[in-house]
């Protein structure tokens, strides 16, 4: 029987001397993601085109350094197809990036957070939706969760249900029907990579008055949102049985 297929719409690369370390975003998912699975990768800013929404079986959409707010023609034409894919029924990941780009595509706001940069490993507090969630409802109620992001989520898309936040950040994770999810936190990224982005930001860190020592101190494993795209893996699975 053939694998389900799964795409990865990659929407930008990591830092050079990351990526030497430890591979590209694409990598990471895909470690993250269920052997059972068959991943594609198309690089969205490289021009890559993802055709018909109806071809993939899930969808996932990684982060980037680029910004949602740019409007850059490949990302929006993206986000148009997402909207396709949401309403086809096409189960969709997106995170940091894709999690931003989804709520933009439906509807929501997307820009710079009016208090500057959240980065590190933090903790995630989920809402009681999240309980009744066929992707979180696996969860702890607080879970530690890496994250590195200037822009976010400013008002979620009409009908969307928030399912946690962070002490930083409101929306750090929500749902659009009941197989599309936005999650600003990295479930792709290690403790290893998450300390890696933490010593490459350090100059702009100390700008901003942050204490990137104190950051890399406290940085640590994250099981728990990490085990997200293996949930994701089973839900596109139990689906398409």
């Amino acid at each position: 029987m053939a694998k389900k297929r799964v795409l990865i719409l990659k929407t930008g690369t990591t830092y050079a001397d990351i990526r030497s370390r430890f591979g590209d975003f694409e990598d990471w998912f895909i470690r993250g993601l269920s052997p059972e699975l068959d991943p594609e990768v198309l690089d969205l800013p490289h021009g890559d085109t993802p055709g018909n929404p109806a071809d993939w079986d899930g969808i996932v959409v990684t982060g980037s350094p680029a910004m949602v707010s740019d409007r850059e023609t490949w990302s929006e034409e993206a986000a148009g197809w997402l909207v396709r894919a949401v309403k086809a029924g096409i189960p969709v990941l997106g995170v940091c990036y894709g999690h931003q780009l989804l709520a933009h595509a439906l509807g929501g706001a997307v820009g710079y957070h009016p208090e500057g940069r959240e980065t590190g490993t933090k903790v995630v507090e989920l809402f009681a939706e999240a309980e009744r969630d066929v992707l979180f409802s696996a969860l702890p109620r607080h879970f530690k969760a890496q994250l590195t992001h200037k822009q976010s989520v400013l008002s979620l898309p009409p009908g969307a249900v928030c399912l946690g936040r962070s002490d930083f950040e409101p929306h750090q994770a929500f749902r659009v029907g009941d197989c599309a999810w936005g999650v600003q936190f990295h479930p792709e990224f290690s403790a290893a990579i998450m300390r890696a982005y933490l010593e490459v930001q350090m100059p702009e860190l100390v700008r901003e008055g942050l204490d990137p020592e104190a950051l890399l101190t406290d940085v640590s494993p994250a099981p728990e949102a990490s085990s997200l795209l293996q949930r994701f893996s089973e839900l596109v699975l139990e689906r398409q049985a």
